[in-house]
């Protein structure tokens, strides 16, 4: 007989209203327990003591995924936060966004009938009365709604259901469920598929892409489970490299919680394919999103972990240390960057002929944008813009969501330097990437932007590039 749940009393502490709320949700959506570990990827015996209230969630993305299977709306991601104090709360915005209440589950369920069909979340930069800048976290459908307007809405991904649903894109969300259905072999279709997600993911951004993947490590762990051998390796390895993605394309949606849960389970997974370097990748991406967050104690930290992995005067051993140029910046500490740009620089043709399938986009052009990333942190604003524009204008065609992140970068480093003229126009191209693609990264230097041309804002150059952005943002009531 399976263990009987506790009985919880809701109004006893935030921690009993969190479990009684979890349990409550999965029963109305028909999901056992051992349903819910399953698609989490998550332990049942961490589950059920998280509903018995035996023991609290100690990982925000690992809350923020049960909350998105669940269709929760955000009910039990604000329910944690009363249990951890310390965790700043989201930002009252004008759309329909549920807040928690006394009817908890009524307001997840009633959320979950007005998101789109892969409710996924979508952090939007939201203008708060003080004029100010915040990302909050919004179902899709309620920017729509919401009435936050055209412009949001096509910024990141809410208005443009054609796009989702036509071409390469829906194809791919639906592979067959039998082996034999293939044309050639499971493994090699989901490779493919990967590769063409890849690219669809720079030409249209992540918003388009991360249901397909989720879709797909789901399909690969059930294939798993009647292979064994070689095949099961294989799609092992596959079902690593797609976590590693989705990691990246929550990155570029600024869901940096997100990004580090699937980074952990890629990392995970790399160790159970036996593949180091998947492994020491893994890792350095790790140390890649530390930088993206400012985290100045990690990031270092993380790189020089990557190095010591990979396998000596490796390519990835490289890219930990561009990543390591990057942390030493955060820190200040401009002689230790410039010096690990250097040594990458150098090894650049040494490592050209590394046969490993991973960092193959490290080159010249590469190291130019994290050296200029460096120099902006440093201050080096005019050096830094001076980098950037050398970088874009090398920057291969296909290269659309990167460009925008490179285009919004330099915009700040022009503003930095005092060129706002030149700030705002760049500005400008890059906001138009940003509504292409829905990029979280170029939103976010944009709203840095934004922030730094307040003293240039009567300049006509100027005014024109905040009016534009400002039509993006959602507005606090």
């Amino acid at each position: 007989m399976g263990q009987q749940p506790n009985v919880l009393t809701p109004e006893q502490s935030p921690l009993h209203r969190f479990g009684y709320t979890l349990r409550e949700l999965r029963k109305v959506r028909g999901m056992s327990l051992r349903e819910l570990a399953a698609k989490s990827f998550m332990s049942h015996s961490k589950l059920q003591k998280w509903e018995n209230a035996s023991r609290p969630p100690k990982d925000r993305a690992e809350v923020e995924l049960i909350d998105s299977l669940l269709r929760a709306g955000g009910v039990l991601v604000d329910l944690w936060e009363r249990i951890s104090p310390g965790v700043s709360a989201r930002a009252a915005v004008s759309v329909s966004a549920p807040h928690v209440s006394e009817t908890s589950i009524g307001l997840a369920a009633a959320a979950s009938e007005r998101a789109a069909s892969d409710h996924e979340g979508i952090f939007v930069p939201a203008r708060l009365r003080d004029g100010s800048v915040v990302f909050v976290a919004l179902d899709r459908r309620d920017l729509l709604r919401g009435g936050v307007g055209i412009g949001a809405a096509a910024a990141f991904g809410a208005s443009t259901p054609a796009v989702a649903e036509s071409g390469v894109v829906q194809g791919l969300m639906q592979p067959p469920q039998m082996a034999a259905a293939y044309s050639g072999t499971p493994i090699e279709h989901f490779r493919q598929a990967r590769r063409l997600l890849i690219d669809n993911d720079n030409l249209l951004g992540p918003r388009h892409t991360i249901a397909a993947v989720r879709e797909h490590i789901e399909k690969i762990k059930s294939l798993r489970q009647g292979t064994k051998g070689a095949d099961r390796h294989d799609l092992m390895e596959l079902q690593t490299q797609y976590a590693e993605f989705a990691s990246w394309l929550y990155q570029d949606m600024g869901d940096f919680g997100s990004a580090g849960f699937w980074l952990d389970r890629a990392f995970q997974w790399s160790h159970t394919v036996g593949d180091g370097d998947l492994t020491s990748y893994v890792m350095a991406r790790k140390a890649q999103l530390a930088g993206e967050m400012r985290d100045r104690v990690d990031v270092v930290d993380l790189a020089e972990a990557a190095q010591r992995m990979a396998r000596p005067r490796s390519r990835l051993a490289a890219v930990a240390r561009t990543y390591e140029s990057y942390g030493h910046a955060l820190r200040g500490e401009s002689s230790d960057s410039e010096r690990a740009i250097d040594d990458v620089r150098n090894s650049l043709d040494r490592v050209s002929s590394d046969a490993t399938p991973w960092g193959v986009w490290l080159n010249e052009q590469y190291l130019d944008v994290h050296r200029a990333q460096g120099l902006e942190v440093l201050g080096k604003h005019a050096q830094a813009a001076e980098v950037f524009a050398r970088a874009i204008e090398a920057l291969p065609a296909g290269y659309h969501r990167d460009r925008g992140v490179y285009l919004a970068r330099a915009a700040v480093a022009h503003a930095g330097a005092g060129s706002p003229e030149e700030a705002a126009a760049v500005g400008l191209q890059a906001l138009a990437v940003a509504r292409d693609t829905g990029s979280g990264r170029i939103m976010r230097e944009l709203v840095n932007l934004d922030k730094t041309l307040v003293p240039w804002q009567r300049q006509p150059e100027v005014a024109a590039f905040r009016e534009s952005f400002d039509a993006v943002l959602a507005h606090e009531s």
